[in-house]
Order: C-alpha cells, then sequence, then structure tokens
C-alpha cells in the first residue's frame, strides 16, 4: 500500500531527476510568469519548510542553494525524517481545504506543487516532461477538491484552451493556467 509519505517521497525523487538534468541552467526562465528555473526550486523549498515550521515540525538548517540540485536533495531528504518521524504523518491539522495529516499536505499539496513545477523546470531546460494518465487523473481529483481556491492570487492562473485530442498531461497543464505549446524564448 502507498502512503501519503510515499507519494510525497515518489514526487520529490521525479523533481530531484528533473533537476539533476537540468544541467545546471538555474537561470532559464520558465511558463510562470517572471521565474527563472532557481526561483522556482527555491519557491518549492522555502515553502515546504514554512509549513512544517508552522506544524512545529523544524526540517533543520536550510541547505546552501548553490547548487540547487544538491540543495533539493538534502531538503527532501530532511523533508522525509521529518515524516518518519513516530506519529508525525498521521498527524491531524485543521488546513486551508479542512482536516487533514501532515503527509496528506505534503503529498497532495506540496507534492502535487512538485509535479506542476517539475513540469515548469523541465520545459524551461529542454526536458520531454508528462504525467501518466493514472497520475494526471490523480492531480486532476485533487485540484477538483480546491474548489475555486484552485486560481487564487499565487496558486494558479485561470485555464488555457487545448485541442480536444490534447493528452492528459496537456490537459493538466491547460488547467493550470500553462500553455502546453511553452517553450523557452530563442536566445
Amino acid at each position: 500500500m502507498t502512503t501519503s509519505a510515499d507519494r510525497f517521497r515518489a514526487r520529490a525523487d521525479a523533481f530531484a531527476a528533473i533537476l539533476d538534468a537540468a544541467d545546471g541552467r538555474w537561470d532559464a526562465a520558465t511558463p510562470c510568469d517572471d521565474w527563472t528555473v532557481r526561483d522556482v526550486v527555491e519557491h518549492a523549498i522555502a515553502t515546504e519548510r514554512d509549513f512544517l515550521e508552522r506544524q512545529d515540525l523544524s526540517p533543520g538548517p536550510a541547505p546552501v542553494l548553490a547548487d540547487l540540485g544538491a540543495a533539493w536533495r538534502e531538503h527532501a531528504a530532511a523533508v522525509a525524517e521529518v515524516l518518519s518521524r513516530d506519529g508525525v504523518a498521521e498527524r491531524e491539522y485543521d488546513g486551508y481545504f479542512g482536516r487533514t495529516t501532515i503527509a496528506a499536505t505534503m503529498a497532495d499539496f506540496y507534492g502535487w506543487d512538485l509535479v506542476v513545477h517539475g513540469s515548469d523546470v523541465a520545459r524551461a531546460t529542454g526536458q520531454a516532461w508528462s504525467v501518466s494518465d493514472d497520475e494526471a487523473a490523480a492531480l486532476h481529483r485533487t485540484a477538483d477538491s480546491w474548489g475555486d481556491a484552485l486560481y487564487s492570487e499565487g496558486v494558479c492562473a485561470g485555464p488555457v484552451p487545448v485541442p480536444d485530442d490534447a493528452s492528459p498531461s496537456d490537459r493538466l497543464l491547460a488547467r493550470l493556467g500553462r500553455d502546453p505549446e511553452w517553450v523557452p524564448a530563442a536566445g
């Protein structure tokens, strides 16, 4: 049985693989308006750390951000260690979307963010990106559960149109305000 903590770790590992293949192109523009790859990675680390610290679950010292791939791996290992502490993963609290657990938030909010931002980093650095049809469906279900909050300030831009025959991955990106045809500007 896959747990929420396992789902977070899998999504964190997939994000790490994308960073490893980014070949140090940390200043590349991404589909996120005015964000570079560096901005995306720093956002992922900072928001996850902030959440854990607000739950009195310090992941330890912040990683040094010189090598973002190494910083991400250090951070993800610290988060996994926090989730492995006795009772932490199952600890309930009242979240923005209702009663949930620490691990579910890490998997289904922050892990969801990693999948989406993994696309941003992959496309910014010339990597192919897609998710399985099952993963796309799971990500859509999670987004469904957020209702209108999905399009709140700082979450996702409004959906963009795609052809009827768009892949599940492209439909997901479009729903989240990303043009599936986006490529970095030549330069």
